[in-house]
């Protein structure tokens, strides 16, 4: 692992795995070769669908809610609405879609690896 500061520029954000959301690279992926990633994941004004059941290849995934409010739901667990200061851990290969989101929903997701594969249901 190297050592890394990164610093918040909001116009760094860039499209991503979906269209609704925009990301932030945080710097993990290169300080850890690969074996983690975080981003800051924001919303797209006026981009707010109901997401598609999928799951993703990894072997962790936390997301930390900073702003806004979003509405997931996942197999077996039922429907959560995660506000500011929530966080979700979901297990490796969870089915879960996005329901609804706020429009200034901001918030951070932790993968292991950085990489990783998104299968549609």
């Amino acid at each position: 692992m190297k050592f890394i500061v990164n610093r918040l520029n909001k116009d760094k954000f860039k499209g991503g795995l979906r269209d609704f959301f925009e990301y932030l690279d945080l710097g993990i992926e290169n300080a850890t070769d690969g074996d983690y990633g975080a981003n800051i994941i924001r919303s797209v004004p006026g981009k707010n669908i109901l997401g598609q059941w999928h799951y993703h290849e990894l072997n962790f995934q936390m997301v930390y809610i900073l702003e806004g409010w979003v509405k997931f739901e996942y197999q077996n667990e039922g429907v959560f609405i995660l506000n500011k200061g929530d966080s979700v851990l979901q297990p490796p290969k969870i089915l879960h879609r996005e329901i609804e989101h706020s429009e200034d929903l901001m918030l951070i997701e932790v993968t292991s690896p950085a990489k990783f594969k998104s299968v549609n249901i």
